[in-house]
């Protein structure tokens, strides 16, 4: 190897190792020196198996483990793993296998880099788990109470405390529900199996729909703009439904006064469609943050979430070949703006 391969090496992010067909080390660059605190020239020559101090949660070691140069003629590499270091740090290592037209290995490559993405993914599903955990435990803890409540006094409850309690567990189940089926349609949408059953629709009798339970459900104002003579959206109901419900409900939760929809059909835009408007009236969403408003568990403010709204949001729209953006509302607030054709854009 020249010395501007060499430089270009010892540039990379990742540890590198490279044993001949003896086991012996015939490169090492500086990134996995360091990790190894040993001198490159130290490294350099010697076993394979004690160039790479790594080992397992059982203290296996990793060429024992692996046993590069052993196995079928077929097998070309390892496939990544998590090792420790002496330190106890995590690292992630490959290896690339080269044999001859005998089979025999002649060259082994291994890629070593660090495991702190995998640390911070660990991290985020953590906070997933937290973030589930929470917003189930709220509208189960309205659940048990009440029908413990009612098991405990049934005897003195009148009808009109009994229906109360009751609407309550009803509403607080439509929650338990409605999250289940946010988290069925993220993974649905990470993998690409989303399903959705298109069809021309009303637009006004379903955003009026929304409007109404949302509505019946909170002492801010919810109000539908609709004009006349709209054309049909081409979309699944029960999805443009899901949409238009987490706008309203993100415009009750993190804004003030009246949470607007207003409908209108698309201008000089191709293809034709309708545009659904939500406006709140708090302080809006700072430009430099609003497209991270549609990434999965983000949340802003205060007043919790699930943080998975607006990035199933995204998802049900453009799945439809629609559009989704936020901006200002005109007198301070926020605006997100859903455009919405009324053709298959499905692609």
């Amino acid at each position: 190897m020249d010395a501007l391969a060499y430089e270009l090496v010892d540039a990379l992010p990742d540890g590198v190792v490279v044993a001949d067909a003896d086991g012996r080390v015939t490169f090492v660059n500086l990134r996995a020196a360091r990790w190894f605190g040993r001198g490159r020239d130290e490294l350099l020559g010697g076993p394979l198996a004690d160039a790479l101090p790594l080992q397992d949660q059982d203290g296996c070691a990793w060429t024992a483990y692996n046993t590069p140069y052993d196995g079928l003629p077929s097998r070309t590499g390892v496939p990544e793993q998590s090792w420790l270091l002496a330190d106890g740090s995590e690292v992630l290592t490959t290896a690339r296998l080269q044999r001859d037209t005998a089979g025999r290995v002649v060259r082994v490559t291994v890629s070593i880099r660090s495991g702190r993405g995998r640390e911070r993914l660990d991290r985020e599903r953590s906070d997933l788990v937290a973030t589930v955990a929470h917003e189930l435990r709220s509208p189960l803890t309205g659940v048990k109470g009440f029908v413990q409540a009612m098991l405990n006094r049934w005897d003195v409850l009148n009808d009109d405390q009994k229906r109360l309690m009751l609407t309550t567990v009803n509403a607080d189940a439509d929650r338990l529900s409605r999250l289940i089926t946010e988290l069925l349609d993220v993974a649905r949408i990470d993998t690409g199996r989303l399903s959705i059953y298109p069809r021309e629709s009303d637009v006004a009798a379903l955003a009026g729909r929304v409007v109404a339970s949302t509505g019946a459900g909170t002492s801010r104002p919810v109000e539908l703009v609709a004009p006349d003579g709209l054309p049909p959206v081409f979309a699944d109901p029960d999805k443009f439904v899901q949409v238009v419900t987490n706008l309203v409900e993100n415009g009750i939760r993190h804004g003030d006064g009246t949470v607007r929809v207003t409908l209108a059909p698309t201008v000089d835009v191709e293809p034709a469609g309708v545009t659904v408007t939500v406006d709140d009236e708090g302080t809006g969403i700072a430009p430099e943050i609003r497209q991270r408003v549609f990434t999965k568990f983000w949340q802003y403010g205060t007043a919790g979430g699930s943080g998975l709204g607006m990035y199933i949001v995204h998802g049900l729209v453009t799945a439809h070949g629609g559009s989704v953006d936020v901006a200002d509302r005109p007198g301070g607030g926020a605006r997100v703006v859903v455009t919405w054709p009324s053709t298959d854009q499905r692609g």
